[in-house]
């Protein structure tokens, strides 16, 4: 389905059963990923999706992919979200 459809749009689509497709992951350069994990990661690290370093922490963190596939990738980035957690957002 069209990504752009408005919200009356969508509200009829999954009224009538049909499902509503949206990009999840893909992220034009300097664009935040419509990504849940990303946004968890942002909240862990005490940020907010419109933080002015968000983007950048987001492209310094391994591939939502990658971490989902690897646990130990997700153990080891915890450890900096803690550390930006205790400094304050710019």
């Amino acid at each position: 389905m069209n990504p752009s459809w408005s919200p009356l749009q969508r509200g009829m689509l999954e009224a009538m059963g049909l499902p509503v497709y949206r990009a999840v992951g893909i992220a034009a350069p300097g664009e935040l990923p419509d990504d849940p994990l990303i946004h968890a990661l942002l909240r862990a690290a005490g940020r907010s999706r419109d933080a002015e370093d968000a983007v950048r922490l987001a492209k310094a963190w391994p591939a939502p992919r990658a971490l989902r596939a690897d646990p130990s990738a997700k153990r080891a980035l915890w450890p900096q979200l803690r550390a930006l957690r205790r400094l304050p957002g710019p």
